[in-house]
Parts: C-alpha cells; structure tokens; sequence
C-alpha cells in the first residue's frame, strides 16, 4: 500500500524533473531550459491536489513522459514542455488559449492533438462500465478514423501519445483486472503496430511484451522463468561466437559494438505458436548485434555493411534463405540492416548488421528521420505514408472503414510485387492474387479468376510474397460473390466488392420483396414491416436489401420464416444457440414493442456481482463459449456482450482483443465456477504418437479408465 510522505514526494519530484536532462541529445539553450521550467511549474500546479491509482502524485506520470519523450525517443524541447501538459487542459481549468497565450500556437496544437486522442482512446473509455450504452459502430470507426487525423498534421502528436502510453502499462498494476485487459487489448491491436509502422522498434516491442504479460500472466511468466534459466548459457555462446568477429574487426579497425539481444518474450512467444514448438526446440531466441560508427555517406556505410558481411560467413557458413538486404531496399517505415543466420556447432545464429545512423533509425524510427533529414531518402517515405494515410481518413468514403481494414491497410508490414511490365506495386503483408487486382484496376479485380506467380498458376486467393510478379488471368463472365470479401485484405479491394455486391443487391430488391410477399401470404402471416425485421434480424441481414437477395438467393427460406414465427409450434431461438429469440411480440394488427436481447442483458448484468460465474446453474444470464477459441473451465475468460448475448473468449484470443480494444463498454469480468465443482463442457482430444499395432485399442482403454 502506497504510504503518502509530502516531503519525499516533492523531493522526488524534483529528482525526476532534472532526469530529464541527462541525457538530453539536441542542443539545448538558457532560454530553452527557463521554457521547460515555466511548463513543469504550470504542470505541478495543475496537478498539486491529483493522484494515480497507485496513490502516487499525478505529477509523476507527465514527468516520466518527458523523461522518455528525450531518453526513448530522442525529442527536443516543444516535445517535452507538450509531454509536461499533455494532460492540464484535459484534467484541470486551463484551456487551449491559455497554453496558446503561454507557450506559443505549436505548443498549443500539439496539446490539442494530445487531448483529442485522448478523448477517442482514453481514461474516459477507459471508465466505462456496463450500465453505459454501447457505443454504436460507425461511431466506433468515427472515432478511429479521427483519432488517426489527430496526428497526421504532426507526428509528434503520436510520438509524446507512445511515451504516456509505454509509461500507462509499466505501471498498469495499480488497475483492476478488467482495465487491465481493456488498456492491454487497445495497446496491441493498435499502439504497437503504430509504433512499428513509424520505426519504433524498442517502443512496438515494450508495448507488446507488456500487453502480452497482463492479457496471458501465466504464460508470460513461463517464457521470462527460461530466459532467466538460460541466460548464463547464452552469454557463454554469444561470447565464444564474437571473438574471432571482434578479432578481424579489430584489426581492419573498425569502430564498432558487438552485442547479443535476446529476442522479446512476445515474439518467441507467436513464435512458438505459429510452429507449435515448445520453448527449448526455438533456436534463434537471441540475435547477434554489430553497429558500427562510420561516415553517414550511404555508399560507404554500404560497402562497411557488405564487407562485415563477408566477415563473418567467411567464419561461419550462412543460411542463403535467411539472408536480408534491407541496406540496398529499405523497409516502408525506414529500417535498413543486414540480417544473415549462421551455423555454429549446430545451432543457427541470426547476425544483424547496420551503422549507427541506422541502429538510431531502428530503435526509434520516425523521430531519428529529423536528425539525419537529407542524408538519405527514407524520411520521404515514411512522409509519403502519413500523406496517404491523411488523404483516405479524409475521404468522404473513409466511413465504409472499419478499424480492421485501417489496420490491415496502414499498419502492416508490406511487400513489392510486380505486373509483368515490371511496375511495382505496394500491398500489405498477407495480401493477395484478389489485393493485386484489384491495384491495378477494378474491372480487373471483378473478373479475376486466377492468376500466374511467377509462371505457376494460383487461385484468385493466394497470399503473395514480397518480390514476386503476378499475371491476372480474366473471364467476362466472372463477378464478385460476397466470399471474395474473405479473400481480400486491402481496404480498397473490400470496398470495390462491397460497391459490387451492394448494387446487384439493389437490383433484387423488388424480385425479393415480390417473393417475400407471396410467402408470408401462404403461410397466413401478416407482412408487416415489423414482421419483416424480425427475419431480418434472424438471418442477420444489416438492411432490407441484404434480406431481400437473400430471399432470392436461399431455397430454404420457408423454412426460416416457419422458425422465426414458430408455425411448427417450435419454440424460436436466436440463431440456433439456445437463446430465447425476443424481440418483440407477434400480434395481428398491433404491434407491443419490447426490450431487445442486448437491453435484457444489460439489465440482468446491472444487479451482477462483479464477475459472472460461468458453469453456474443459478445465473440467469445466458451466455456461449466462443466458437473462435473455444475456452475451457480453468482458462482466463473475458465475457463480451453482443447482440446475440453474452460470449465468453479466452484473453488471447484475437478476436476479443480486437473487440476490447475498440468496445470498451462491452467488457464483463467473468470466471469459471470454484476449483472441486463439476463443469460439463465438451471439448476434443488430440493424441499424437507412434503408430503402432494396437495403438488406438490402448488410448481407448486409457480414457475408459480414467472415467471410472
């Protein structure tokens, strides 16, 4: 428990204001420092009478921004006098013309900016509780879309918002489980890719590793526990392998550091996931660092990279499929180096080798671009990337994104690939035959049927590789189908198909609503516009013209109309998981409107204790286990109230972090029933083995063992 102490406190306060200038990098004047003080006085004050979660005084979080704003990032002092206010005009009496009247226009737009993402992705969020009203969708995507403007002008904007959010997890102890998860799922569906698209890669990576520690603490700890066990291990190779390296370089004399880094506890963690391998089969947990100090010329620091290339594999014999130039073509968000794997003594090594200037570039991307502006081109491209990504969050049609397709579309990794003549084309990682088509022209995306890569046939949905060339081969008598919308992942190719399917959709709308008719007349219903939404609202069409397509398209839509007004005397469920299907009665002539699904939920879960305990007979909230991952009793749960009820997920698993990240007030804290109570639940069994004469007959007698 925090114990207050106000004479240490401001003894504190006054060490931490002056570590923000040991390791200041840019020059820094009489009248620079005097500026600082004057915004660290007015921020002291604002803030005299606040305290965190923790109990500690507020005035030691824009503090520890400034701190990393200058040490992390490498800023200058508009940077740090906006990180010592970047929560005053929020949280206290002063406004924007008071910081405009103080500290100047620039000061006061950055705050601005500041205070607007915050709104869209804040603490206010951050206090929703389920008695509040879910906020719709589309102003949902509004907020994203303006959240992302908000930097667009000045990227220090995003730059000061990454250092309050690196220090917002390293202390997010202090909150309650469910913020924990909410502020953790936000960070890692969009802070940290942010961070990776602007270069930031020590930032993306903290931000990662410390959202992974609080959405899965067990497996975390498990990871760090066998880094801590193996790191005299590694150290002992890491040492032997750079001794001949050092040697060589020594005498070339080359000024240079050689370190190993161990690889994040996140990535080894995707790691080990997308290869099923368990933590001691991954061999490259750690990489070998070389940087070394030479002359910004882009030729020389390009021949110093190839000639320590030669170096070492002319010690160490190399992987050729894991070599990477990214010296000669440099990834979108700026990074250059040299990655090789190496074999020594039977184990693969990665060696990573880059200059100074580019080492800077790596750790802190976009902010290192201002100090080397001229040197080189890479600056141009990550300018080139906030100039596009400005122009489509101010397109009127921006509102057909979601924040999936902005993620997917801007902050992904990327790949080249190239037309037949030769014409580069740019498209996010994973994207495919169907993404590239679409590039190049609509109307060649729309009759697409396959395609050559690299003179090998493929279908309209395989992934593309970085560096491949792609030939699109066309029917005229092909048309979009609403499965392509699975097969895309650029915004663009999605919303060129949704145009598509929205405009044939169109043209069924009177064939559909004819067919309706008569079917309702037969089955003696009455066709009335609410009668017409409760089927729409079962087969979770979002508007008349999806409903109307599909009554021309589905045979078995008597079928569905007999469910819905339970004609077979069959009482209804919604979508066939066991959930009463109330929306609203059914009377011949009036309409008695009643509460939806989603308004009962909330008013069962209003006089819920904290947590609902699942497997527990006596809740009458109704609740599934979520198909996507499927948690078993024993698993950290987080319950998410949708519009067909309450789903409970696992805390990993992706598709509830994308929605806790986005739908704050969608989040319950849910639990299994105590440990010695039986849950019955189904679930499969994976057995691997050596097949053996008799094999199955033993696993079989085993289980039937077990449940004597």
């Amino acid at each position: 428990m925090y114990i207050i102490d106000e004479e240490n406190e401001k003894k504190e306060i006054i060490k931490r204001y002056k570590r923000i200038f040991l390791n200041w990098k840019t020059p820094i004047t009489t009248e620079d420092r005097w500026m600082i003080r004057k915004a660290f006085n007015l921020a002291v004050t604002a803030h005299k009478d606040t305290r965190r979660k923790s109990g500690e005084p507020y005035i030691y979080h824009p503090l520890e921004v400034a701190r990393i704003v200058v040490d992390e990032i490498g800023l200058g002092k508009t940077s740090v006098i906006c990180a010592l206010l970047h929560d005053v005009v929020e949280d206290t009496d002063y406004t924007l013309a008071d910081m405009e009247q103080i500290f100047g226009p620039k000061v006061a737009a950055i705050i601005d900016g500041l205070t607007k993402m915050s709104g869209y992705f804040g603490p206010e969020t951050l206090s929703e509780t389920i008695d509040s009203p879910t906020e719709p969708i589309s102003l949902q995507k509004t907020s994203f879309q303006k959240m992302l403007l908000s930097f667009t002008d000045d990227a220090r904007v995003l730059l000061i918002k990454f250092a309050d959010r690196l220090h917002n997890m390293r202390t997010l102890d202090a909150m309650k489980r469910d913020k924990q998860l909410k502020i953790a799922s936000e960070t890692n569906f969009l802070y940290a890719p942010l961070a990776h698209r602007l270069g930031l890669y020590a930032i993306k990576t903290e931000l990662e590793d410390l959202s992974f520690k609080y959405l899965e603490p067990e497996k975390y700890a498990q990871i760090e526990s066998k880094l801590k066990e193996t790191e005299a291990e590694r150290e002992a190779v890491i040492e032997e392998f750079t001794k001949p390296i050092r040697t060589i370089l020594d005498e070339e004399r080359y000024s240079y550091t050689i370190a190993g880094r161990v690889k994040s506890i996140y990535s080894i963690y995707n790691k080990m996931q997308n290869k099923g391998l368990p933590f001691e089969e991954i061999y490259d947990i750690f990489a070998i660092r070389i940087v070394f100090d030479i002359t910004t010329d882009p030729i020389i620091e390009k021949k110093a990279c190839f000639n320590i290339y030669s170096i070492v594999t002319s010690l160490y014999k190399p992987n050729p499929e894991r070599f990477r130039d990214w010296v000669s073509t440099p990834k979108s968000n700026g990074y250059e180096a040299l990655h090789t794997t190496v074999m020594e003594k039977g184990k693969w090594i990665e060696v990573q080798i880059r200059s100074k200037r580019m080492d800077e570039i790596a750790e802190k991307g976009y902010a290192a671009h201002w100090k080397y502006k001229g040197i080189v081109e890479n600056e141009s491209r990550t300018d080139k990337w906030l100039n596009e990504l400005r122009d489509v969050l101010q397109n009127p049609d921006a509102v057909n994104l979601d924040a999936k397709d902005l993620v997917a579309r801007f902050l992904t990794d990327e790949i080249s690939v190239f037309t037949p003549k030769g014409t580069q084309i740019t498209l996010p990682a994973k994207a495919t035959v169907l993404d590239f088509a679409n590039a190049v022209h609509t109307e060649l995306g729309h009759t697409t049927i396959g395609a050559k890569v690299d003179y090998q046939l493929v279908s309209i949905n395989h992934p593309l590789k970085n560096g491949e060339q792609v030939e699109i081969i066309t029917s005229a008598k092909q048309t979009p189908t609403e499965e392509w919308l699975s097969y895309v992942v650029t915004a663009r190719a999605k919303d060129k198909i949704k145009v598509f399917l929205k405009e044939q959709k169109r043209n069924y709308r009177h064939q559909g609503e004819e067919i309706l008719k008569n079917l309702f007349a037969e089955l003696n219903l009455e066709y009335t516009p609410h009668n017409v939404n409760l089927l729409r609202e079962y087969l979770q069409c979002a508007t008349a013209e999806d409903l109307f397509y599909q009554v021309c398209t589905r045979k078995s839509m008597p079928e569905y109309l007999k469910r819905v007004f339970n004609i077979e005397q069959r009482r209804p469920t919604f979508l066939g998981i066991g959930i009463p299907f109330v929306r609203k009665r059914i009377v011949r002539g009036k309409e008695e409107p009643q509460k939806t699904l989603t308004e009962q939920l909330y008013e069962q879960l209003k006089n819920k204790p904290e947590s609902i305990s699942l497997g527990d007979s006596n809740t009458d909230i109704h609740y599934q286990t979520a198909t996507c991952c499927n948690p078993l009793p024993g698993d950290d749960v987080v319950g998410i109230v949708t519009a067909k009820g309450l789903d409970v997920h696992r805390t990993s698993c992706p598709n509830a972090i994308s929605i806790m990240s986005q739908h704050g007030g969608r989040i319950v804290k849910a639990k299994w029933r105590a440990e010695g109570e039986s849950v019955q639940f189904l679930t499969g069994l994976l057995v691997k083995g050596t097949d053996d004469k008799g094999v199955i007959l033993s696993i079989v007698n085993v289980i039937s063992e077990q449940r004597k």
